[in-house]
């Protein structure tokens, strides 16, 4: 499948297992922003990149499923693994404008041991 006729979560999946650097470059746009709630702060483009391209491990995703998907929004499911043997269960909701995501909010329960 070509990239054009690739939904948005295909192409993100693809970038996000390969730690494509370009590839995000392309699927952000420039006023993203990445919203964490626990400490009430943003990300914007380049800070997230960098967190989701550097080397080194990463926290092991389980079971990520497409809630749902459309032209301007992706809800996406996962359970998150961290090396320290703490788990999340993390619902992801993408903003889309475009064919580019332009805010990412997350809400993570914690899991039991």
């Amino acid at each position: 499948m070509n990239g054009e006729s690739m939904r948005f979560s295909e192409k993100w999946q693809t970038a996000f297992e390969a730690r494509d650097r370009p590839a995000f470059c392309n699927l952000i746009d420039d006023d993203f922003e990445f919203i964490r709630h626990l400490s009430g702060t943003a990300l914007g483009k380049e800070e997230i990149i960098n967190i989701w391209t550097k080397d080194g491990p990463r926290p092991e995703r389980r079971d990520y499923r497409i809630v749902y998907e459309n032209d301007e929004l992706l809800v996406s499911h996962q359970f998150i693994h961290f090396p320290n043997g703490s788990s999340e269960s993390v619902l992801v909701v993408m903003l889309l404008k475009n064919g580019k995501l332009t805010r990412m909010e997350t809400g993570a329960t914690p899991m039991p041991s």
